[in-house]
């Protein structure tokens, strides 16, 4: 992502939408025990798009301004997103984002590690967090709600952070060059 003005305003007003979303609507949507984490979709859809750098910032932003509206316990979230975004930006670095369906993947994963890691943050700190069999349920069915709303968020999130990018990662992928031919076995990748 470029830095800069338009960048920053940008993903500011995307986490300012998803942290109110997600306070005022979201969260008292109940559905079968399990809600939808908007917060950590649009951390993780920035990361996914931008990088790791990028993804930790926003990340920390998304869970300080969280902490900040909500009256948790700060840092909390703070701590979790900023992990959580470091994480799925990196995955994005190491690998080529080579399938248009990869974005539910990420997003389902990036609930898990959410929810997992602000249950045991939450436990550590002993922030009234409840031990239950219910638990259980309830983050499955969390994680999976997260997965099932992953691509239309990553879509929006990518739509709106397009021209701010450096480089559109689908757009690598169409003007993939075709492989080398390997070289004598010490050589493999080298022109000879």
């Amino acid at each position: 992502m470029r830095p800069g003005v338009g960048s920053f305003v940008r993903v500011g007003l995307l986490l300012l939408v998803a942290v109110i979303l997600q306070l005022s609507w979201l969260s008292q949507l109940g559905i079968l025990g399990g809600h939808i984490d908007l917060v950590v979709l649009a951390v993780a859809a920035v990361a996914y798009y931008a990088g790791s750098v990028p993804g930790t910032a926003t990340g920390f932003a998304a869970g300080f301004l969280l902490d900040l509206l909500s009256g948790a316990t700060m840092g909390a979230s703070s701590l979790v997103l900023t992990a959580v975004g470091y994480g799925v930006g990196r995955f994005r670095e190491l690998r080529d984002p080579s399938h248009g369906l990869l974005p539910i993947a990420v997003g389902g994963l990036a609930t898990a590690a959410w929810v997992t890691a602000f249950a045991a943050v939450s436990f550590m700190l002993d922030v009234g967090a409840s031990v239950s069999v219910l638990v259980v349920r309830d983050m499955a069915v969390t994680i999976l709600l997260g997965a099932a709303v992953a691509f239309p968020v990553f879509a929006v999130v990518r739509r709106l952070l397009r021209p701010v990018l450096v480089v559109d990662p689908f757009e690598v992928r169409r003007k993939r060059q075709a492989p080398r031919e390997a070289g004598p076995l010490g050589l493999r990748g080298l022109e000879v």
